[in-house]
């Protein structure tokens, strides 16, 4: 069954246009009231997060009203990182956790995520079966059987203590000058206190959050803003979040940025290094580097590539019994300590492994030397479908003939947003650039014509 509402991480759009409408997300609410109401054993408990968007008052209590008219007792956050909703989830014994956020999007969109009982994101098949219900009259609850509303206020602090529970006993950031970017959203609070209680001295970036300014000029998408602020102070390292935080992008101290893969190439060999790298396997994405494969391959380690989406990497995490992975886009994953990516646990890592090995940052973030890689978006209108027009089929198949045993090629359409995403590497320099602008510029023409 095709999805109509759930895209590769829920719900999501822009705020007050279908489907990110206070009506819809009543009806999702009491979609997913009911499909947990019916298989729930957990008290008929839902706890909800949010990061810090305007709109993120009018989804809460949308969402709330939906769920507890069909019985549901809902149990309120407020401004928390998407992972601390995953961890909340389970330790709290709820039936359902729902997260309610457009990540690294700008503060326009919103969206809405699922968590189940277990603290991982729901399965395809749970998806679908509530945008089934959606389809349908959902049946509320009796009057005497609705649900209670709470406010959770020290939610943060329990998502704080999991977190200083993963870092070494003993270990201290006495004397580490750490520039933390928590992009104006859910992290602001929790990532510099956290730091700060671990004993490093702390910069903060990104802090002050007005509903409007999420991930603008700042966060991991926008690290300049960061890399500016360690030149200018100092700095050891820098930690770049997104505005849910559940990704992240480490700097070194001239300010240069490492990006997921790296991250996962250094903390894969580490844990291989350590006996605690299960399976002795990475999991990422299609999008990875193929120098991270090299790398990997090198130390005799596995890199099991999955579609995008780090639902999909946890889930073949999950299935094979290994526990790191990640997205080149700063979704880490690391299953002994949590459910889902998490930026601050990966930055506690990082700081852990410079703390260890007496490295600075600039060694620790370039474990091996990338592919040269270009990944170019093409936007088109509603209807349109530019990957199925006989040109772009030919001139992906053009490239994929002139890359091979040169690079690969990568084609596909955002789970997120109407782009078509082009993705090269190739180790000609010219070549990446033609293989990649051909076929943004036949994409372009298509979806200029159906816009």
């Amino acid at each position: 069954m095709a999805r109509k509402f759930f895209g590769t991480d829920g719900v999501r759009g822009t705020a007050n246009t279908y489907p990110m409408t206070a009506d819809m997300a009543l009806k999702i609410g009491a979609a997913a009231g009911r499909y947990f109401r019916n298989g729930g054993s957990n008290g008929h408990r839902v706890v909800i997060g949010k990061d810090t968007r305007l709109s993120g008052y009018m989804f809460e209590s949308a969402l709330t009203a939906g769920l507890t008219s069909t019985g549901m007792n809902v149990l309120l956050l407020g401004p928390i990182p998407t992972p601390g909703v995953g961890l909340l989830t389970t330790s709290m014994r709820a039936d359902l956790g729902i997260m309610i956020s457009a990540s690294h999007n700008p503060a326009v969109d919103n969206g809405i995520k699922f968590f189940g009982p277990d603290g991982f994101k729901l399965s395809d098949e749970a998806e679908l079966e509530i945008e089934a219900m959606l389809e349908g009259d959902i049946v509320p609850a009796q009057a005497n059987n609705i649900g209670r509303a709470k406010r959770i206020d020290d939610g943060r602090f329990r998502y704080a203590e999991r977190l200083k529970s993963t870092f070494p006993t003993g270990m201290r950031l006495d004397g580490l000058k750490v520039v933390v970017d928590c992009a104006n959203g859910a992290g602001h609070k929790v990532a510099p206190e956290l730091l700060w209680e671990l004993g490093a001295t702390v910069i903060p970036v990104g802090v002050a959050p007005n509903g409007f300014n999420i991930n603008e000029g700042c966060g991991s998408t926008e690290p300049r803003t960061a890399a500016e602020t360690i030149v200018t102070h100092g700095a050891d390292v820098g930690i770049c979040l997104d505005g849910d935080a559940d990704r992240v992008m480490i700097l070194d101290e001239t300010g240069a940025v490492a990006d997921g893969d790296q991250i996962m190439g250094l903390f894969a060999s580490r844990w291989a290094e350590k006996g605690i790298l299960g399976g002795d396997t990475l999991v990422a994405t299609v999008m990875s580097n193929l120098g991270l494969e090299r790398f990997l391959g090198d130390k005799g380690l596995n890199l099991l590539r999955t579609n995008v989406g780090d639902r999909y990497v946890v889930e073949a995490m999950r299935a094979g019994g290994f526990n790191l992975g990640g997205e080149q886009s700063g979704h880490i994953v690391m299953t002994d300590y949590a459910t889902t990516g998490d930026g601050l646990l990966a930055g506690l890592q990082f700081l852990s492994a410079m703390i260890e090995t007496g490295k600075p940052a600039s060694e620790l973030c370039r474990v091996f030397d990338t592919v040269p890689q270009v990944l170019k978006n093409v936007r088109y209108g509603a209807g349109a479908d530019p990957l199925s027009a006989p040109s772009v089929q030919a001139s992906i198949a053009q490239a994929e003939a002139d890359l091979v045993g040169k690079g690969r090629l990568l084609i596909r359409k955002s789970g997120t947003e109407p782009l078509i995403r082009v993705m090269a590497e190739c180790v000609n320099d010219k070549m990446l650039h033609d293989v990649v602008d051909g076929i943004v510029a036949e994409v372009e023409a298509v979806a200029n014509v159906n816009a």
